[in-house]
């Protein structure tokens, strides 16, 4: 039987809920913080996506390069028949189902212009260390 006197810790998802997370108290509102703290704020988190971008782009390149090369191999070898109208048919189906879900997600779109138009020194900050990671 377990003993009911063991402590335990209790999650406050109201506090997080009302923006009192961690995040928030180290930050708070950053469209309320000065150009500068935005620029940089918006600077290091857009060079730490630029960076780990770049990283993970070259290993999902070197994968994508590998995949194609091995069933390039198997094919010339007869191990792999594709059956090219059958993919051309499902290339249609997603296509449509692309242009659907792109039709569908347009006002997320527009959230997200929306909040660029009102941060302008974070976004900006961001698109710049993002450039700067895909440097490094």
């Amino acid at each position: 039987m377990a003993d009911n006197n063991e402590p335990f810790e209790v999650l406050d998802l109201e506090a997080i809920r009302r923006g009192n997370s961690w995040l928030q108290k180290v930050f708070g509102d950053i469209s309320k913080q000065s150009a500068a703290k935005q620029v940089a704020i918006g600077g290091a988190t857009g060079w730490v996506s630029g960076y780990l971008f770049v990283k993970v782009g070259k290993i999902a390149a070197a994968t994508l390069g590998t995949t194609i090369i091995l069933v390039q191999i198997a094919r010339h070898k007869g191990y792999l028949q594709i059956n090219w109208s059958k993919v051309e048919r499902e290339a249609n189906e997603v296509r449509r189902e692309i242009r659907r879900e792109a039709n569908r997600n347009l006002s997320k779109l527009q959230h997200i212009q929306t909040f660029f138009r009102q941060n302008i020194f974070l976004g900006t900050g961001f698109a710049g260390g993002f450039l700067i990671g895909l440097a490094f």
